[in-house]
C-alpha cells in the first residue's frame, strides 16, 4: 500500500506493507486524514510514533473498517467511522484498537470526519469538566488560536454544548467566521491586550492555550479566580517562569495535557465520553467539523507547508482520492 513516510525530516511516498488487525483491532480504508501540527514535528524530528505504531505520521483518519481482527468486532465490518491513532494515517490502510474508533456522525461527510477525532478527543479531555451539573453557571471561555483546527471545534464546544460566554484570539480578518462558530468576542491579538480585555470584564475561568510559553504570564492574568489553565500545544516556546504569588492568589489550576502519550484505557475512556456528550451534536449539525483544504494524500507535504506559514482557517485533510 501507499504510505507518506519520513527520509531526512521529508515526506516521502513509499510502497509499505499492508498492516493486519490485531485481536482488539480493526483495519480501515482511508478516506481521509487529518492533518495536526503533531505530524509537522514528527517529521521534524521531534515527535516520534511511540513503539508499536507506524513510523509516519497521522493521528486521525476517517473511511470504511474493510477487516477485523477477531469475531467480536465482526458487526464493524462496512461500517464508515473516524478514528484516532498513534500514528501512521497517512497510508490507505490503517490498523487501530477498537476503542478507538467512532461512527462517523450522520451530518457528517466522511472526508470530512477525518477532522474531527484529534480536535474532539483534546476539547473534550480539557474542556469536558464544564458539562458537569456542578460546573457552576459563571463561565467564561478563552481560546487561544481560534482559527486552527482544535479552536474552531472548541468554541462551538463552549458557546453551544456548555452555554459559555465565549472569547477567542486569531486574526482580525477570521472576526465573522469565528462569530459565526458562536465566539461572543474575538481579539485580534497582533494589535490587542487580551489579559488586560479579559481582567477588565472580570478573568477567563477557563482557557485552552496552545502557544505555550509566550502567553504563560499574561493568560495567568486573564483567569479568574478559580480558573483553569489548560496548555495543550507548545508553538511559542516550551519555557516560562511562573509567579508563584499570583497563581496561589487567584487559587488557579494549571493542566499541561497531551493526547497520542496517554495510556490506552484513557484514550479509549475520552473516545467513550465524547461520543455520549458531543456525538449527538455532530449528528443533528449542531456543531460540525471545519474542514476548509482538501489535498490528495500524495500532496502531504503542501498540507504541512500550508499549515506551518500559518495563517490558516480550519482543519486541513488528505485525502486518498
Amino acid at each position: 500500500m501507499l504510505a507518506m513516510t519520513v527520509a531526512d525530516g521529508r515526506l516521502a511516498a513509499a510502497q509499505v506493507p499492508e498492516p493486519a488487525p490485531g485481536p482488539d483491532e480493526v483495519l480501515i480504508e482511508v478516506a481521509a486524514a487529518g492533518v495536526n501540527r503533531a505530524d509537522l514535528l514528527q517529521v521534524a524530528g521531534h515527535y516520534p510514533s511511540p513503539p508499536g505504531a507506524p513510523a509516519w505520521p497521522g493521528l486521525e483518519v476517517s473511511g470504511t473498517i474493510v477487516n477485523v481482527g477477531s469475531s467480536d468486532n465482526a458487526t464493524f465490518l462496512g461500517a464508515e467511522v473516524c478514528a484516532l491513532l498513534p500514528g501512521g494515517g497517512y497510508a490507505q490502510y490503517v490498523t487501530v484498537d477498537a476503542g478507538l474508533v467512532l461512527p462517523k456522525p450522520e451530518n457528517v461527510d466522511l472526508v470530512d470526519a477525518a477532522g474531527l477525532p484529534e480536535a474532539a478527543a483534546t476539547v473534550y479531555s480539557n474542556l469536558g469538566y464544564l458539562l458537569r451539573e456542578d460546573a457552576g453557571s459563571k463561565r467564561r471561555v478563552l481560546v487561544h488560536g481560534g482559527a486552527g483546527g482544535i479552536g474552531t471545534f472548541a468554541i462551538q464546544f463552549a458557546k453551544k454544548l456548555a452555554g459559555a460566554e465565549t472569547w477567542t484570539t486569531a486574526r482580525g480578518e477570521w472576526t465573522k467566521k469565528l462569530q459565526a462558530l458562536g465566539a461572543d468576542r474575538v481579539i485580534d491579538y497582533r494589535n490587542e491586550d487580551f489579559a488586560a480585555l479579559a481582567m477588565e470584564a472580570g478573568g477567563a475561568d477557563a482557557i485552552l492555550d496552545v502557544i505555550g510559553a509566550a502567553y504563560f504570564e499574561p493568560n495567568l492574568k486573564a483567569l479568574a479566580q478559580d480558573g483553569r489553565l489548560a496548555i495543550i500545544g507548545l508553538q511559542q516556546g516550551n519555557a516560562a517562569q511562573i509567579h508563584l504569588g499570583g497563581l496561589l492568589a487567584k487559587r488557579a489550576t494549571i493542566t499541561g495535557t497531551t493526547l497520542r502519550a496517554r495510556p490506552l484505557e484513557q484514550r479509549r475512556q475520552i473516545l467513550a465520553e465524547a461520543f455520549d456528550r458531543v456525538w449527538p451534536a455532530l449528528d443533528t449539525g449542531e456543531i460540525e467539523p471545519v474542514v476548509t483544504t482538501r489535498l490528495p494524500l500524495a500532496e502531504a507535504a503542501e498540507a504541512h507547508r500550508l499549515m506551518g506559514a500559518g495563517g490558516h482557517f480550519g482543519k486541513i485533510v488528505l485525502t486518498a482520492k
